[in-house]
């Protein structure tokens, strides 16, 4: 298994309100939710952070509250010296011949450590931002016509001629070394075949294990159609404690801070969305959001954060107000341990986890539940993570 942990380039702090995918950061009213710039000083700390406590790579979002996850991470690569970077980008944005030129260029500077998150984009007034005005369909056949192209680059000179591009001897100046591997996460008709027909690492988001499960097979036929496997990734937040009494009182705190106008405002963006990702993640708290104001008045402020618990230890509290990745792995190191053991019975080898502020819960789950792991031995023994005094 490999862990991953993430970038927060919109901002970060003790709170879950606002942000997310294509959702402004709406900043914490309280000092214990005070609001953390992305500035490059902090990013640096969080990437530094990761990469102490044992994380192989860091994931960078695109979108337009995001700060260019290219530039910052390669930016981030002079601060490190293991880390990779998960570098997020929208193939609608640049040319495929850039882009692999670019990855390559990366490569070179950062000695091989850039891994690609291919993202077409699911929400159509973010997109039009941008200047693109395919639809959904029409941007998963750009994508699949675009990462030929880069592939061929990286071996060129590479011709293409198709409904979305026009190549001739594309090529770079060296083939990268490592060619970055390519993580791609989509959940409709249209994902599914672009998936298994060209990138290495299939992400989903942290759904409950049976519906992760069915997905998973849906695309490993898929693959083997193509005459492929693929890796399997997925996508969750984290709050680990020493006890899970200490866990589950740090997501009532975060849902504490949650008002019934917060679920209102982001429901009304993300129910929008086209990507059917983003709307069974809204399923997984349906009907919540209507008794939170209940339970307030009820005094429930305490009971209601195992209301959304929708697997032992999988907490969908987050994506009541936060676009994209909406669960969360909730418990002691052992029972975050336990559910990390349950997702990898079903395929899944990598975790891209995140947490609330970042450089915090980065050595929370570095310190308590890769030991755990290891312990069980599904992780190689490895050297111990020195931490700095």
């Amino acid at each position: 298994m490999k862990f991953h942990w993430f970038l927060p380039t919109s901002g970060d702090g003790r709170s879950i309100t606002g942000g997310g995918h294509g959702l402004r950061r709406v900043h914490g009213q309280s000092p214990a939710a005070a609001f953390r710039p992305p500035t490059i000083d902090y990013l640096a700390q969080v990437a530094r952070a990761a990469e102490q406590a044992g994380f192989e790579a860091v994931l960078t979002p695109t979108g337009t509250y995001c700060e260019d996850a290219w530039l910052v991470t390669a930016a981030l690569t002079q601060v490190t010296t293991r880390l990779k970077f998960l570098v997020a980008f929208r193939p609608g944005a640049l040319s495929p011949t850039l882009a692999a030129q670019m990855a390559a260029t990366y490569q070179r500077i950062s000695g091989g450590r850039l891994l690609l998150n291919v993202v077409t984009g699911g929400e159509a007034a973010e997109q039009r931002r941008f200047g693109d005005h395919l639809g959904k369909d029409e941007r998963y056949a750009r994508t699949a016509e675009f990462l030929s192209i880069v592939r061929g680059a990286w071996d060129g000179p590479f011709d293409f001629a198709g409904d979305y591009y026009d190549v001739e001897g594309a090529t770079v100046a060296e083939r990268p070394d490592p060619v970055p591997e390519l993580y791609f996460g989509g959940s409709s008709a249209a994902a599914g075949p672009v998936a298994a027909r060209h990138v290495d690492v299939y992400l989903t988001w942290g759904e409950p294990p049976s519906q992760v499960a069915a997905k998973l097979d849906w695309m490993r036929e898929l693959a083997a159609a193509e005459g492929r496997t693929l890796r399997f990734g997925i996508r969750l937040h984290v709050i680990t404690r020493d006890t899970s009494k200490e866990a589950w009182a740090e997501a009532g705190r975060l849902l504490d801070q949650i008002s019934p106008e917060d679920i209102a405002s982001a429901r009304a963006v993300l129910s929008r969305s086209e990507s059917v990702g983003q709307q069974r993640m809204l399923a997984l708290h349906e009907g919540f959001h209507g008794g939170f104001q209940e339970g307030l008045q009820g005094g429930r402020r305490g009971g209601r954060v195992r209301d959304l618990e929708i697997h032992p230890g999988l907490w969908a509290g987050v994506g009541l107000v936060r676009g994209g990745a909406g669960t969360a792995l909730v418990g002691s190191h052992a029972e975050v341990a336990d559910l990390v053991e349950e997702y990898a019975s079903l395929g899944v080898e990598e975790f891209v986890l995140s947490g609330y502020p970042h450089v915090e819960e980065a050595f929370w789950f570095g310190e308590g539940v890769l030991p755990e792991l290891r312990r069980r031995g599904l992780l190689g023994a490895g050297e111990p993570v020195r931490l700095s005094a």
